[in-house]
């Protein structure tokens, strides 16, 4: 992984130190990796960390994903792990990989996708923006459309990948999909809710904390 541009501790509501990690663009498969090496070789003395980010234009491929859904196009293809379908990553979101020890925060995989759920709720709340959760499909909506995708995968007890949230990015990317998996779900910007003048960093950081705050 390239040096992060701002490192930083937080503590959980249970006392445990998360290390942050805020990095500008870095390419997916880097991070990928970097993730996986995290979670299979971490010791008991290593930190929980978060990383928050950027990605340069990718198509992400759960392990649930049906690729008869993509059409033709110039952006890279990336085979992951992580469950879920199809997304796509690039300039403008924020993207935020949690992994954490999850049994020292007493919760399970559901519990944590509730909380990265209702992290991007609340930071939305704040912007005067009204989003939701829905049952049949995980995520984040506003008035229907997606704005804040999930996708997770547990190794060794540590959990990686993590969420996205569209902040103020080209979607005509998401054309060439069925987002998730969802054929012809609408996807939509922070910035396309706000009047507001929208800065990215203001964004992941609030982001951070309120899902810190849940832990």
């Amino acid at each position: 992984m390239k040096q992060p541009v701002e490192q930083f501790s937080l503590r959980a509501m249970n006392g445990r130190e998360i290390e942050i990690s805020v990095f500008d663009q870095v390419p997916y498969q880097e991070s990928y990796e970097a993730m996986g090496s995290f979670a299979s070789s971490r010791s008991e003395q290593d930190h929980d960390q978060i990383w928050l980010l950027q990605h340069p234009p990718v198509y992400t491929q759960g392990t649930a994903c049906n690729l008869n859904t993509l059409l033709p196009s110039d952006i890279a293809l990336v085979k992951t792990d992580r469950g879920g379908q199809i997304t796509y990553h690039g300039p403008g979101q924020v993207v935020m990989y949690p992994m954490l020890a999850l049994k020292q925060y007493g919760i399970g995989v559901k519990a944590l996708v509730s909380k990265l759920e209702q992290s991007m709720i609340d930071t939305l709340f704040d912007l005067d923006i009204e989003a939701q959760q829905r049952d049949d499909a995980p995520g984040v909506y506003v008035g229907g459309a997606k704005i804040g995708a999930l996708g997770l995968r547990i190794r060794k007890g540590t959990s990686y990948h993590g969420l996205s949230l569209n902040v103020n990015m080209d979607l005509s990317p998401f054309g060439n999909i069925d987002p998730c998996g969802y054929q012809g779900l609408q996807v939509t910007n922070i910035v396309d809710h706000s009047a507001e003048q929208i800065d990215i960093k203001d964004v992941a950081d609030a982001l951070l904390k309120k899902f810190v705050c849940s832990l």
